[in-house]
């Protein structure tokens, strides 16, 4: 596909490493193109970083047909930048896309843009370890029109951050609430994928959770209120009697590319490795008879979060003293090392850009 670009006449200035949080400040183009049912994909462009018009009753206002990606760029010790499996947020997109009906996007062609963007903005990826270029895939109906039908008309683009090491202070294990009221996503819905409706969907809770003193909420299921999902926007693993143990993907929870890398180290080193249901009433008595012996978030911002502190109706149970623990370390550590490339990648998921 042939994409056009428009320098910039204004470029900005690259902000100090040090000072970067996530996502509020932004390279100096987006990429973009459209799609119809006649031309398919076309138009395709980076531009300037700016403002989108759209007509007040475009789909994405009122019937939230929106999906999106989230994945990095790092800027590896010899100065090049790499992504990290980014054909597996390509085919998530495609998942995504096909559950709200909208337009598939192939995924070469997905593959191919990205790396064109990334390649023309990568001067935005910085080099400080831990610090990376957060790139934001998304994609929109905007059909002019307030009927709920199959969208005809999209836009998809990619903005891109460059943002600082997720752990300011170091990786510290954090404190987590379990929810028991609100649910993330039911089996049938869209948990699998990424819209923003079930990021929206879960505020509450978080708030509630925050308003206590704890990170993040861990979710239950949404029919029987039982079984463990997810924590926060992230997979949750647990390490319980030598087992490592995670929820089996029923189509409400989301498939992370961070967690299929992280069971793939696993099974590779010859842990004992389970995906499946994860009952409330089993988590709890592995916490009291001292079986919990790790417990983990993971996903692309964070890579992996330790969990020190689970609290259920206000009583709390603190896991491995409050500490990280040996698998939790050895999963970032084999991670991070990949993806800055600090280590070989035995694995074949790094794509250098050119």
């Amino acid at each position: 596909m042939k994409i056009e670009i428009t320098e910039t006449s204004n470029p900005a200035k690259k902000p100090d490493p040090s000072t970067l949080e996530f996502g509020t400040v932004f390279t100096d183009h987006m990429f973009i193109m459209e799609y119809t049912p006649e031309e398919g994909w076309h138009n395709a462009r980076i531009v300037p970083f700016g403002n989108i018009s759209l007509h007040p009753a475009s789909t994405v206002l009122h019937y939230g047909e929106e999906i999106f990606e989230g994945l990095k760029a790092y800027r590896r010790p010899d100065g090049k930048v790499q992504l990290f499996r980014p054909i597996e947020n390509m085919r998530r997109l495609n998942s995504s896309a096909e559950r709200l009906c909208l337009p598939q996007i192939d995924e070469e062609l997905s593959l191919e843009v990205l790396k064109a963007f990334v390649s023309h903005e990568k001067d935005w990826t910085p080099s400080e370890f831990g610090t990376s270029l957060y790139l934001r895939p998304f994609m929109f109906g905007n059909d002019e029109s307030l009927g709920v039908h199959t969208v005809k008309k999209a836009t998809y683009m990619i903005i891109a951050s460059p943002v600082g090491s997720y752990y300011k202070e170091g990786i510290n294990p954090v404190k987590i609430m379990i929810e028991d009221e609100d649910v993330r996503a039911v089996r049938g819905g869209t948990g699998y994928t990424k819209c923003g409706g079930n990021y929206a969907a879960s505020n509450r809770a978080g708030k509630k959770a925050e308003d206590k003193g704890y990170s993040q909420v861990l979710w239950l299921d949404g029919v029987e209120r039982k079984y463990i999902e997810e924590v926060g926007a992230m997979n949750v693993m647990f390490k319980i009697d030598g087992e490592i143990v995670t929820p089996k993907l029923t189509g409400s929870i989301l498939p992370g590319i961070t967690r299929k890398s992280c069971l793939e180290i696993l099974r590779n080193e010859g842990y004992r490795v389970s995906e499946r249901l994860l009952s409330l009433d089993e988590l709890g008595e592995a916490l009291k008879n001292g079986k919990l012996e790790e417990a983990w978030g993971c996903g692309t911002a964070a890579v992996v979060s330790p969990i020190g502190e689970l609290c259920y109706k206000d009583e709390k149970y603190i896991i491995n003293e409050n500490k990280i623990g040996p698998v939790t370390q050895h999963l970032y550590d084999t991670l991070t090392g990949i993806q800055w490339g600090k280590c070989e990648d035995t694995y074949g998921w790094t794509v250098a850009v050119d």
